[in-house]
């Protein structure tokens, strides 16, 4: 099932469970407004090479819209439509002021050089610089793009609008950007599992977790999950996976992977297989990869008693009811990684004060909202006896239904 499918789906049974109007119900699922554009650019051979890039800005009841742009061969409309639904409820259930988008363009961002990539993402910003803006719809990074991006969107849209670093979020620290965004959706994670495991009596002192993938997002929450007494016993990446039953010695892996390009080879574990690294035994399994990776295919399979859903739509709804049934708890992905634009609003808020935080305030402050982000999304299961992922989805849709009745945008 693809996520499109999976996230209207799941919109619509947090919608029954609220008792939500059709108009209404209809209305929070049509997207804002969907750009397309074409970019082209003069590679550095002289030739002229165009792409496909695109912006789909799915709600503002809330406030600006926010959300990645990605550069990818494979940019598919239907997961962008998906992703960009999904940072609705997800900023929503954050309780920050935000509404959801996505966009990106269709490129191999690795077959292009750095000047190719800054002449392609100007251009881009000239198409859509008027649609964009620090109280419309502000950028962050995603996948194949990073700081460096960002900085170059702040200055071409600033030649239209004159200075605006709350223009994107994800920025470096030099043109604005927030300490501690680099860590925030791994930090996130920890405080999340921290929440469900303090609701069940346990600490993440002790408890045995499995990471799939080790980018930004999975190599920072093991390194704060191993820092608060967690034992990582297994860990994979695009090169490879490895484990060790007595636990992996994170600060020494976290150096191998950055000197060798991911964890394959790391003499403090053993190789094993990438594709079982989601049905290794442990207590805690942290997908932090890849979407759908949890499916009918292993489900059965997957021997931890929790999972927090670092990625974006890592578990399928097949393999939701099959875990499920057999008690597995699912912390789900629009509550466990909004650390990263719960700590985007914080650089937001910064840039529109003029004033930056110290990180020791960046860090108390996401604590805060994600501890109570769990208490909200507990709140909405027990009042509709259902379980975190329809509890989050109705604290999110409830929120943005709210938002847009107060408005008067319900017909």
């Amino acid at each position: 099932m693809n996520a499109l499918v999976a996230t209207n789906r799941n919109f619509k049974l947090a919608a029954k469970l609220l008792g939500l109007d059709s108009k209404l119900e209809r209305s929070l699922l049509i997207p804002f407004r969907e750009i397309k554009v074409e970019c082209t650019i003069p590679k550095d051979d002289s030739t002229l090479a165009s792409f496909v890039g695109f912006r789909v800005q799915h709600d503002n009841a809330r406030g600006p819209m926010k959300g990645g742009i990605r550069y990818h061969p494979e940019v598919d409309p239907d997961e962008v439509n998906a992703l960009a639904q999904l940072m609705t409820w997800k900023t929503a259930v954050a309780n920050i002021p935000y509404g959801g988008a996505k966009g990106g363009i269709g490129c191999d961002p690795r077959s292009l050089s750095t000047s190719e990539l800054e002449r392609l993402t100007r251009v881009f910003t000239q198409k859509i610089h008027d649609l964009i803006g620090v109280h419309t719809d502000v950028p962050a990074p995603d996948m194949g793009t990073g700081p460096q991006t960002m900085a170059w969107i702040l200055d071409e849209y600033s030649k239209f609008h004159g200075y605006s670093p709350a223009v994107v979020t994800g920025k470096p620290i030099d043109l604005g950007g927030s300490l501690g965004r680099d860590a925030a959706t791994g930090r996130g994670v920890l405080f999340a599992t921290e929440a469900l495991l303090h609701e069940h009596g346990k600490s993440i002192s002790g408890q045995r977790f499995v990471i799939q993938g080790f980018g930004n997002v999975g190599s920072w929450a093991a390194q704060l999950i191993s820092e608060s007494g967690g034992k990582i016993v297994a860990v994979s990446d695009i090169s490879g996976a490895i484990k060790n039953k007595d636990g992996i010695d994170i600060p020494s892996l976290l150096k191998h992977a950055k000197e060798n390009g991911g964890v394959k080879g790391f003499h403090g574990a053993d190789s094993t297989d990438p594709n079982s690294i989601l049905v290794e035994d442990c207590d805690i399994l942290i997908p932090a990869a890849l979407g759908g990776v949890i499916n009918r295919d292993n489900a059965n399979e997957i021997k931890a008693k929790f999972i927090i859903e670092a990625a974006n739509h890592p578990t399928d709804p097949e393999a939701d009811e099959i875990l499920t049934k057999k008690g597995v708890i699912i912390l789900p992905d629009i509550y466990a990684n909004s650390g990263g634009v719960t700590v985007s609003y914080f650089e937001w808020v910064q840039n529109i004060q003029g004033f930056l935080w110290d990180e020791q305030r960046v860090n108390k402050e996401l604590k805060t909202y994600m501890t109570r982000g769990f208490q909200g999304v507990k709140e909405m299961c027990k009042t509709h006896e259902c379980d975190l992922r329809m509890g989050a989805f109705t604290l999110g849709v409830n929120r943005v239904a709210r938002a847009t009745l107060l408005r008067g945008w319900e017909a």
